[in-house]
Parts: C-alpha cells; sequence; structure tokens
C-alpha cells in the first residue's frame, strides 16, 4: 500500500464566526482511515473515520454521513468529543485563471500538490459544534485541497479576506529527489483582477523570518505578517499517516503589504487572517 493523503480546506469567516473545516483521506503501509478537522477560535477537533466510509462522486465526497462539494457542506458528526452538524451554501465561486501548480503539476514524486478551487465566495446558513451554534449570512469562504504524501518540512501560509479581494501566500520547502527548492505560490484577487505570484513565473523569497514573509515577482512585492500567537493544534500528513502536530490560527492578527512598481497597491493590518508558521522561530 502507498502511501498518500488527500484533503479539503474549507474556511468560514462572517463578523462574528469563523472556522475551517478539513476533511480528508489518509493511507500508509499500515493503515487507512478518514479524518475530519474542525477548528474556531477557541478549540480544535480531529474524528477518525473508517476508509471505508469514505464515497468519492466528484465533485462531491463523503465520509460517512458528512458530505463535501463545491458549492457546500453537511455536517452530521457524533462522537465523544465533538457533536457537529448542519448545512453550509457557497456560491458563486471565485475560481483562479489556472491551476495553482501550474508547470510543477507534471513533476513527479512531489511529497504535496495543491489547488485552489474558490478565492472568495457568499456562505449562508448554521452549524452547531457542541453548545455553540454558528450563523453565517453574508459571510464569506475560501476553499483549498492538498493531495500527496506529506506536507513540507518547513512551510508558510496565510489566507485573507479584505473589502476588495482576497489573498493567499504560501512558502515551502519542496523536495524533488536529488535537489530542495523553495517553492512560491501565491493569488491576489483585488479590485477584480487576479495577481499570480509564483517559482514557475520568476518568484522570489526575500524574507522568511520570525512569522514574516516576503516575496518578489518582477515588480511585484507581497509581504505577510503574523502578529500573534494562539494557533490550535491541528494534525498534519507524514507518508500519508496523520502524526504530525502544527499550529493554525484560523483567525488572528496579521499585516500585508502589496507593492507594484514600487508602489503601495494596499497595506493592512486584520484581526481577520489565517495564518500557519512552520519555520524554525
Amino acid at each position: 500500500m502507498r502511501s498518500v493523503f488527500g484533503g479539503w480546506y474549507y474556511r468560514i469567516q462572517s463578523d462574528t464566526d469563523t472556522l475551517a473545516i478539513i476533511p480528508a483521506y489518509h493511507k500508509n503501509g499500515q493503515k487507512e482511515f478518514c479524518s475530519i478537522q474542525i477548528i474556531t477560535k477557541d478549540n480544535s477537533w480531529n474524528v477518525l473515520f473508517p476508509y471505508e466510509s469514505l464515497i468519492q462522486q466528484r465533485p462531491q465526497i463523503q465520509i460517512g454521513t458528512n458530505r463535501f462539494w463545491d458549492n457546500g457542506l453537511h455536517l452530521d458528526i457524533k462522537s465523544e468529543n465533538l457533536t457537529a452538524d448542519g448545512n453550509l451554501h457557497f456560491g458563486p465561486l471565485t475560481p483562479i485563471k489556472y491551476d495553482i501548480m501550474g508547470p510543477f503539476r507534471y513533476v513527479p514524486f512531489m511529497e504535496c500538490r495543491h489547488i485552489i478551487k474558490s478565492m472568495k465566495h457568499a456562505v449562508t446558513g448554521n452549524l452547531r459544534i457542541n453548545e455553540n451554534v454558528f450563523h453565517f449570512k453574508n459571510a464569506v469562504g475560501y476553499t483549498e485541497g492538498d493531495r500527496g504524501r506529506s506536507f513540507p518540512k518547513h512551510y508558510a501560509w496565510t489566507q485573507c479576506f479584505f473589502p476588495q479581494g482576497s489573498l493567499v501566500l504560501s512558502v515551502a520547502e519542496i523536495p524533488v529527489y536529488p535537489f530542495r527548492f523553495t517553492g512560491i505560490i501565491a493569488v491576489i484577487m483585488w479590485q477584480g483582477k487576479e495577481y499570480r505570484i509564483a517559482t514557475y513565473l520568476g518568484a522570489k523569497v526575500l524574507k522568511i523570518q520570525s512569522g514574516e514573509i516576503t516575496v518578489r515577482q518582477g515588480t511585484w512585492t507581497l509581504s505577510a505578517k503574523l502578529m500573534e500567537q494562539n494557533g490550535k493544534p491541528l494534525l498534519a500528513p507524514v507518508d500519508g499517516d496523520m502524526v504530525r502536530t502544527i499550529h493554525e490560527h484560523v483567525i488572528c492578527r496579521a499585516s500585508y503589504h502589496f507593492q507594484i512598481d514600487g508602489k503601495t497597491a494596499f497595506k493592512f493590518e486584520t484581526d481577520c487572517a489565517a495564518f500557519e508558521y512552520e519555520y524554525p522561530q
């Protein structure tokens, strides 16, 4: 049995509530199983399911009685530590122009491949998570996915909605035997235009230090900085198995600065960013 995982990441944000929901499947040499992780500002949970409970009928997947598709999701979880139920509806989606991996989608043996399903879309519905009820009206959502064997050993990822758009930035140490390089993928949707920054387009890292990331591509420069440390534990794959603990800030304080031709296109701080920073401090 080869080691493999596949997961989908749904982030939902309203004026009062933010959460992330991550359904996934996992295989390694000894076992195979499914999981659903839920992260809120205050807590995180991981619920395991038999691999046989997975039904993939693209574009929908089902884990037990939980269903996930491009335009919504249905939760029905009853476990020892978590009860979660409800429905969310998405749309219209905002897809990017082409595969975020670019030509790297053809490179064999990459440990992780990424997909962006929607940069920003409307979300409506209600979820009950244990004793808390989350009401989403005029909320926004972001959806992405990953598949492969393992998350990168060192990486940083951030996603943020803002009044005129949405952005996502990821920088990671990528092993492609026998080489290693720092890979960059980023998309900025701003004022109806897509700006893409990527290694395959010539992007370079200027800084990764103390929670701050700066990348440059031609005359574009994007910086992101994590401004607080209160991440919740999240399990991540290593050779298909969920044995690594990372920390996600599903909603936190961060700053962003985007420059074009040396001039500031936008610069802001927000209390509503998502951030993972898995580089040595």
